[in-house]
């Protein structure tokens, strides 16, 4: 006797995949605004006025510039699935390179050089890790201990007997050039009224327009390009799929090494390029110069969830920190209050999602920095220079949840050998 199965019984539901949020251009606008006049609010609160000052902005866009060149570069190498924490080794490559050519022949020529400088050490890179399979974090730390120490070296047999140079510096480097727009004077003139949100609005893009960095012009392009040529084009296709599929891009005809070499190459020059710029804004090499900045960039890029325009968003970020306790180390303690508000967005972001211990971390360290805020007329001189990489600490701590890095990055690639 047989039993009647219904066949509707046996048919399991669809299950749709969750589809990841983006956020859209209307959002990330109103994001913006609302961002904007927080800090206009702590601004006018605080009499802070350095955190929204022409003055501030421009250090900061300059700061800025070589952590997302050293983040970019790390973009380039991680889609193709290579891992190069050797950024910050390049990147020191790239600040003497633009001193050794920059002090006699101009901060252009000087440029270029670094640039190749850290294209030499993004093509050692690939080397040990792409053709000879070395560990990636190894290679990279590898150039991170031998960059320093060859600078270093150089400058005593190259700078030392010049005038203006030393054991540990170049002599000086000419500025690259700027370029002033017309409006700035009086976007500085409604700037010193502190207005609400007017003056502070005067204030950001005074400091966007004023005495601009022709290498900060240069670099923004570059990050443009960047973007465009590794999400809008047959190339940018294939390198990414070297980082996320090697093998199925292998059977497709893609010639995977290739690929990989040349996003190095490109990690490495950009590393130094970042370098460069450096030298070029402090108008000198100077031993230890890069200060981490390259580790910086990585932060920027894991903030960013690799994504050009994010990690343009963490690098600003985290040049703006920077330049506020270099400009006044009493703007570094209004910058508690802004932390607090910040983390209490991070809270009830990270609530909504689920993450109710991050939110509660979040809350805990918001309400801290109230009362050290309330408590305290200044922060400490000996904390003030920790202010960016506390900022570092707590981005990739309690806002950088729903990373997705590339499938294959770091993995060991060998043609014809899928396991």
């Amino acid at each position: 006797m047989s039993i009647p199965i219904s066949t509707s019984s046996l048919v399991q539901p669809e299950v749709r995949p969750r589809r990841r949020s983006r956020l859209s251009p209307p959002l990330l606008i109103a994001f913006a605004l609302g961002a904007f006049l927080v800090l206009s609010a702590v601004r006018a609160f605080t009499g802070g006025n350095d955190l929204t000052s022409s003055g501030t902005i421009a250090a900061g866009l300059s700061a800025a510039v070589p952590i997302g060149l050293a983040g970019l570069g790390g973009l380039w190498s991680e889609r193709a699935g290579v891992v190069n924490i050797g950024l910050e080794g390049m990147m020191i490559l790239g600040t003497w390179g633009c001193a050794y050519l920059g002090w006699e022949h101009g901060a252009w020529a000087g440029l270029v050089f670094g640039t190749l400088l850290g294209a030499a050490g993004g093509l050692v890179h690939a080397v040990a890790t792409v053709t000879f399979g070395v560990d990636h974090i190894i290679s990279g730390v590898a150039i991170n201990i031998i960059a320093p120490g060859l600078a270093l070296y150089l400058t005593k047999v190259t700078f030392a007997h010049y005038p203006g140079g030393g054991q540990k510096q170049s002599p000086p480097i000419d500025d690259a050039g700027t370029i002033t727009l017309p409006f700035a004077d009086w976007l500085h003139t409604v700037e010193d009224k502190h207005w609400f949100a007017v003056s502070d609005l005067a204030g950001v893009l005074g400091g966007l327009v004023t005495r601009l960095s022709l290498v900060t012009v240069l670099a923004l392009l570059v990050v443009l390009a960047s973007a465009w040529i590794l999400w809008r084009t047959a190339f940018g296709l294939r390198l990414r799929s070297c980082g996320e599929a090697p093998y199925a891009a292998e059977s497709l005809g893609v010639n995977v090494y290739k690929y990989k070499y040349i996003a190095v190459v490109v990690s490495g020059a950009l590393a130094g390029f970042g370098g460069a710029a450096l030298a070029i804004a402090a108008h000198q090499f100077r031993d230890g110069q890069t200060g981490g900045r390259g580790f910086i960039g990585l932060a920027a890029l894991i903030f960013g969830n690799w994504r050009p325009g994010a990690l343009a968003a963490g690098a600003g970020l985290f040049g703006y920190t920077d330049a506020i306790q270099l400009r006044s180390s009493s703007a570094v303690h209004p910058l508690l209050l802004l932390m607090a508000i910040a983390l209490a967005l991070v809270a009830i972001w990270q609530w909504r999602s689920g993450q109710r211990a991050i939110a509660a971390v979040a809350v805990v360290i918001a309400v801290l920095a109230v009362f050290w805020y309330v408590d305290t007329d200044r922060v400490p001189d000996e904390l003030v220079g920790t202010t960016p990489y506390v900022v570092t600490i707590l981005v990739l701590a309690l806002a950088s949840q729903r990373l997705r890095m590339p499938k294959a990055d770091g993995r060991v690639y060998r043609r014809g050998e899928e396991t």
